[in-house]
């Protein structure tokens, strides 16, 4: 399956009050080679195994796969994923005919704060709400996958 998205830093927390619903994900990598990550995740009473490949040149599309898994699997998972693990609440908030996920940040990661949204076309349109920032699509830093090796505290 073909993950299309683009990702934007967030200006305030105003989005907040169109929020839908959050839930807190801890997720960790068991692999971040450049060419395929290997992440686990438990979001909420739930665990999840998730590969995905290299993303294409402008960082919107890649490969994604991913399978629900035991949250009692995950956790033994994450005990052997590198460290840090990523710790953020995911708010949904509805924009026109879109949800962008916003992630709040914790830990290592403190202070940064991302949105995202999915496509079903690199070139589709999207309404950009006040709240949201600079787009950082394609910038690798931004990777959760990159935050668990380069944390955004230190740069």
């Amino acid at each position: 399956m073909q993950e299309i998205e683009r990702k934007f830093l967030v200006k305030d927390d105003t989005y907040k009050t169109q929020a839908t619903g959050h839930k807190r994900i801890i997720q960790g990598y068991l692999s971040a080679h450049p060419q395929r990550t290997v992440r686990v995740r438990i979001m909420g009473e739930n665990g999840f195994l998730t590969i995905k490949g290299k993303s294409n040149k402008t960082g919107t599309t890649r490969f994604e796969w991913e399978k629900q898994i035991p949250k009692g699997e995950a956790q033994s998972l994450l005990k052997l994923c590198q460290k840090p693990i990523i710790d953020k609440i995911r708010y949904q908030v509805p924009v026109a005919n879109h949800v962008f996920e916003v992630d709040v940040f914790a830990g290592n990661n403190t202070g940064l704060i991302l949105a995202e949204v999915e496509l079903s076309e690199e070139q589709q349109s999207y309404t950009s709400p006040d709240w949201l920032g600079r787009e950082v699509t394609g910038e690798l830093k931004y990777y959760n996958s990159k935050l668990s090796k380069n944390p955004f505290k230190e740069w």
